[in-house]
């Protein structure tokens, strides 16, 4: 999840100047601040909840008949119905999502990419309470007899750049003696599995499970137990919108909405809550 950042996502830069003077917005207008859990919910853009994605990531977040839907998209949809607003898509690198650069420079309200709360990312933004549980798998051509790590020695193993499958692929290079590969985005990386341009490729298990449905020349052939949690991200600070976020999605879970938002996308209800 993490494509090099575009001139493009600069161009909300100017729009905050204006948006901070309209006298009339139903939401104050003020990224800036720091906020109360319960607290006024500031966003920065007037009726407006602006989330920062990267696309593709199938089936957290992705375009389809030229809209971006998707579990996390459906999610966030319930928090900006909560507060009176509409969601509005921001695709920009996961790179500058993971490392905080999306909430320093404006872009957004918060950063819905199916990302994994970790000790490092959690110094430069706050996260929601975990809302899906998630491990590391491996996606080969089917019939290739790689079913683990062991099995790649010598051999290419594609990764997603600055994604928790990279840092599970590199803290065990030295042991099984295969090359790592970087690609920008999920795409890219699941497009080299399938034509043979790497051995096989790391990434989160449902959105490889998600890939493998519609393309049965490949397969996952194992998982990697590493215990993550997706945590819908904030600017540091951003309690208002944080507290906001863990309400609707609680709320969701009780009323059973939440599970059948995760039955649309996953085909199944969850196995917990």
């Amino acid at each position: 999840m993490a494509r090099r950042l575009h001139t493009r996502a600069l161009i909300l830069l100017p729009a905050l100047a204006l948006a901070a003077t309209a006298a009339a917005c139903a939401e104050e207008v003020n990224p800036g601040e720091d906020s109360q859990a319960g607290g006024e919910v500031s966003l920065i853009n007037e009726g407006k909840l602006t989330t920062c994605t990267h696309l593709p990531y199938p089936p957290f977040q992705f375009t389809q008949d030229g809209k971006t839907v998707g579990f996390d998209v459906e999610l966030v949809d319930l928090v900006a119905k909560d507060l009176g607003v509409q969601q509005e898509i921001f695709d920009t690198s996961f790179e500058g999502i993971e490392s905080g650069a999306s909430f320093d420079t404006g872009q957004c309200d918060l950063a819905a990419a199916a990302i994994t709360i970790t000790e490092t990312r959690d110094k430069v933004m706050d996260f929601s309470d975990g809302y899906f549980d998630a491990n590391q798998a491996l996606l080969v051509k089917k019939g290739s007899g790689i079913d683990g790590l062991g099995k790649l020695r010598g051999k290419v193993l594609g990764v997603q750049l600055g994604t928790t499958g990279e840092d599970y692929a590199e803290e065990n290079r030295a042991k099984h003696g295969y090359t790592v590969r970087q690609f920008e985005d999920l795409a890219l990386l699941q497009t080299a599995v399938k034509t043979g341009q790497i051995d096989a490729g790391i990434n989160d298990n449902s959105v490889l499970y998600d890939f493998v449905k519609n393309n049965p020349d490949t397969e996952v052939t194992a998982e990697f137990e590493t215990g993550e949690e997706y945590g819908i991200a904030v600017r540091t600070g951003n309690n208002a919108l944080r507290s906001k976020i863990n309400e609707v999605i609680a709320a969701a879970k009780q009323d059973g909405t939440y599970d059948e938002i995760y039955e649309k996308w996953f085909g199944r209800k969850p196995d917990s809550q």
